[in-house]
């Protein structure tokens, strides 16, 4: 338990800051939306390009570990649209963002050091495997299925190309694939550019949630609360017990299996936000899903860690 909250306290912490300093007018709105500007089109795209264009993409990927966790995430996807739309009555726009807050799990920012806390760096390699597919396989559903909302009754034909023009304005996706090319290719990057991206890379995390901690106070839970509720609760109860019974079906090792539950148990990453601010859709609910979401997964994960093998 203690090690759980090493590892998201200071998380907690950083974006509490940031939440009290706009509170207290130390930091101003304009403040917030030009640091976030600057973590959504560019520190956090650099963060991704280093990750990918470093990561083994050549290695064996296990077909039945990623369908184990992104089937449980579809679900999540689905049982959050059809919940916000059918039991709170919301727009489609704003169920297909609430949608994507069950479908996003931080796997980064908590996935990867409570995996590594719990049972070392070397049962990192499945976290890492779901990881290099899930910004480009989560903003492809949701894109998709916000353009179809959007664009309803419009020719379907011209849908391809609404989804990649919106997915390839998106920076976070650049990122991803210009990372992609180089790993690929093979393509040395100058070390001065690293050097470069690596002085961004350090700026990326901390900045993006001081800045969430700003906009959380703007989305403060006024009159969201039950539907906050249950997006935390299908992040963090629904995901993972889906993914727990494919693993089993699927006779996942015990290592996959430890990788996919925990990624799967983690709150709803920053990228909830950063896809309800791109389309202006249920940023309250995505913002406070966050922060709600860290709190009580303190709780959460130490439960699935003691059920884990």
């Amino acid at each position: 338990m203690a090690a759980l909250i090493d590892v998201i306290l200071p998380v907690f912490l950083v974006i509490g800051f940031g939440y009290v300093v706009v509170w207290r007018g130390l930091f101003s709105d304009a403040g917030v939306d030009g640091l976030m500007s600057f973590t959504q089109n560019f520190a956090i795209p650099c963060l991704l390009f280093r990750a990918i264009s470093t990561l083994d993409l050549q290695q064996n990927f296990d077909l039945a570990l990623l369908g184990s966790f992104y089937i449980g995430a579809l679900a999540g996807f689905a049982t959050g649209v059809i919940g916000a739309r059918y039991l709170f009555g919301r727009g489609w726009e704003d169920s297909i963002a609430i949608g994507f807050c069950c479908l996003f799990s931080n796997s980064l920012l908590l996935g990867l050091p409570i995996t590594e806390r719990a049972y070392g760096p070397s049962a990192l390699e499945a976290n890492y495997a779901i990881i290099a597919l899930h910004s480009p396989f989560c903003y492809a559903v949701g894109i998709t299925a916000m353009e179809i909302v959007r664009n309803r009754g419009a020719s379907m034909t011209t849908l391809p190309g609404k989804v990649l023009r919106a997915m390839f304005r998106n920076a976070l996706i650049l990122g991803i694939t210009l990372g992609a090319v180089v790993n690929l290719g093979n393509l040395p990057v100058p070390g001065v550019v690293t050097d470069a991206l690596d002085l961004m890379v350090r700026a990326a995390l901390p900045a993006a949630l001081f800045g969430l901690g700003g906009v959380l106070y703007r989305y403060r839970p006024e009159g969201d609360l039950r539907t906050i509720l249950f997006v935390v609760a299908v992040s963090l109860i629904l995901h993972p017990a889906i993914v727990w019974v494919l693993a089993d079906l699927n006779a996942l090792s015990v290592e996959a299996t430890r990788s996919a539950m925990l990624t799967a148990a983690m709150a709803p990453g920053i990228n909830t936000y950063v896809f309800a601010n791109m389309y202006g859709s249920a940023r309250r609910v995505a913002a406070s899903s966050v922060l709600m979401g860290t709190g009580l997964s303190i709780l959460t994960v130490w439960l699935w860690l003691a059920v884990l093998p």
